[in-house]
């Protein structure tokens, strides 16, 4: 895993067209958090609802609403979704935007796209259930030079096991660790889901982009 991390730029703005003013923003980094299973699968809601109330038995606390995460960040006049999906997943972006790919479950598995996820950095892409969101989108930068630090980092993201906790951080990796990974590296505020509800895997990326950089200071 790379060490040396990219250095944001100074915040640019480009002038309102006509004259003087206020200048507009042509640059937006997005936070999205989408419930888990939404507008897809029922299998995958009530898995996500049967984890999260053994879970919440376990650790003797009442059950959370389970979100996933996603980022969407518009620069230069185009717009990049980034996100970690399977595979198999559809609608499949073009190969030159999968910038890494990890295994599902255990290292082996990864060898079959049955279990292998994908880390897209997809030009023109979009959200497919980013109808669902809640609270709509979070707008963490409008500083072009955070927004290509954060675009360049993708090719960097971690592709540990997904949901193993080979980090022992206390929490699995997933999708949601890479964008808390992201953010953290990037110099935005990563914050959290929205109330009663909870992120898996979010603590895990926060821990190991904090351990990272401990690392670099020293």
């Amino acid at each position: 895993m790379r060490s040396s991390l990219p250095r944001a730029r100074p915040e640019q703005t480009r002038p309102t067209p006509g004259g003087p003013g206020p200048p507009t923003r042509t640059t937006d980094v997005q936070l999205w958090w989408l419930p888990l299973g939404a507008g897809g699968s029922p299998v995958v809601r009530a898995s996500g609802r049967l984890y999260e109330a053994l879970l919440s038995r376990h650790q003797h606390r009442p059950p959370a609403d389970l979100y996933h995460s996603a980022l969407q960040v518009l620069v230069d006049d185009v717009t990049f979704v980034i996100e970690v999906a399977p595979a198999w997943s559809r609608p499949t972006p073009d190969q030159r935007d999968i910038v890494g790919t990890g295994a599902v479950g255990a290292r082996p598995l990864g060898c079959t796209r049955w279990f292998r996820y994908q880390i897209r950095r997809w030009r023109d892409g979009f959200i497919p259930d980013q109808a669902y969101a809640v609270g709509g989108a979070r707008h963490l930068s409008a500083d072009p030079g955070r927004a290509h630090l954060l675009l360049s980092l993708v090719d960097q993201s971690p592709t540990l096991v997904w949901g193993r906790d080979q980090l022992r951080t206390g929490e699995m990796w997933n999708s949601n660790s890479v964008v808390a990974w992201l953010l953290t590296h990037s110099g935005l505020d990563p914050g959290g889901p929205p109330a009663r509800g909870r992120a898996p895997g979010w603590g895990a990326g926060l821990e190991l982009a904090r351990r990272q950089q401990d690392r670099e200071r020293r």
